[in-house]
């Protein structure tokens, strides 16, 4: 599988990653043998990247892949978390009284999350995945926000996670957020970041990221990896299915306006008897700045499937047809 620098370091990702999101019981309960096969799956397939993060599963995602990456020798794959949130043990009668997303993993770990982007929230944001995960490095850090926080990261974690790769604890530093504006206004600063993970805003149905962000990207060298490139799931059609109105669209039932938008492309790619799948996740490594796509994978088979996807030929004339439509923008990059 095609390998890509991550800005101006030496890490190399694969085009294909594998997110950990689905680890946390997040739509549908993951035991601890599916999130292993899924992982051993992916890298068996070509992926070297993961992705993982304190809040999915409230630290079960990362607890799964202490025990997966046993099996695994620790050059074969490149991992990323994120900083920001800090973990804490429930009580045994709080299980249910998470403070965030309440009910949203269904084999969540017994721990709920706090907002911590002081240096100190950083460090043992920071400790807690290495002891959770059984490393001793990370090769890419990302701080988890929201754009209500962009003072904070600027001012304080930003200035965390630089000292931790300055200590070598890893590799690469950057933002993880479903926001373009606030990495917008990070690329106007003197802040050097070396990878911003984009969460569904650079897709075949939003393309928020293509016009400023990404020239932006390319002029400061700094690399994405796309989340969530089915969108929530919309995007993930094989052939055979078929999109409705429960089809999720930002972990939401899609609108009437996007399922038409999605049914367009659908119809389209039908035609040239090419999965939706395929083509949403080939669009978004299209681009020269994207270093990889994640889509997440509870079980081997779509870790597998994913692989598939990403390796399948796609007619240009497909590509051409989306353009001349106006399903997708006239100006992105194409394979």
């Amino acid at each position: 599988m095609k390998l890509n620098l991550v800005g101006n370091t030496k890490l190399q990702v694969s085009e294909l990653g594998v997110g950990t999101a689905p680890h946390g019981g997040l739509y549908s309960v993951v035991t601890q043998d599916m999130a292993t096969e899924s992982i051993k799956a992916a890298i068996d397939s070509g992926c070297n990247y993961i992705d993982t993060a304190p809040l999915y599963g409230f630290g079960q995602a990362e607890i799964y892949l202490k025990e997966t990456l046993k099996a695994i020798p620790r050059n074969e794959y490149v991992i990323s978390t994120k900083v920001g949130r800090v973990l804490r043990k429930l009580s045994e009668d709080a299980s249910d009284s998470r403070s965030e997303f309440p009910g949203f993993f269904l084999n969540a770990a017994p721990y709920d999350t706090h907002w911590d982007f002081s240096y100190d929230g950083v460090r043992q944001s920071f400790e807690g995945s290495l002891e959770r995960m059984g490393l001793d490095k990370i090769n890419i850090l990302y701080i988890h926000m929201l754009p209500e926080h962009y003072d904070e990261v600027l001012n304080s974690a930003y200035p965390a996670v630089q000292q931790l790769k300055s200590e070598g604890l890893v590799d690469a530093i950057g933002i993880g957020i479903d926001f373009v504006e606030p990495l917008v206004d990070f690329l106007k600063t003197e802040a050097e970041f070396d990878i911003f993970m984009l969460a569904g805003r650079y897709t075949l149905l939003d393309n928020t990221a293509l016009n400023e962000l990404m020239p932006l990207c390319r002029s400061r060298n700094v690399s994405l990896s796309l989340a969530g490139p089915y969108n929530s799931g919309i995007l993930a059609a094989g052939l055979k299915d078929e999109l409705t109105k429960e089809s999720k669209f930002f972990y939401e039932n899609a609108s009437s306006e996007v399922l038409k938008h999605a049914q367009s492309i659908k119809s389209v790619c039908d035609d040239y008897q090419v999965p939706l799948k395929a083509v949403a996740l080939q669009f978004g490594t299209a681009s020269d700045v994207v270093a990889s796509t994640v889509p997440g994978a509870r079980k081997a088979i779509e870790a597998v499937d994913n692989a598939q996807m990403i390796d399948l030929k796609i007619p240009n004339q497909l590509w051409d047809e989306l353009k001349s439509k106006n399903l997708i923008p006239e100006n992105c990059q194409t394979p």
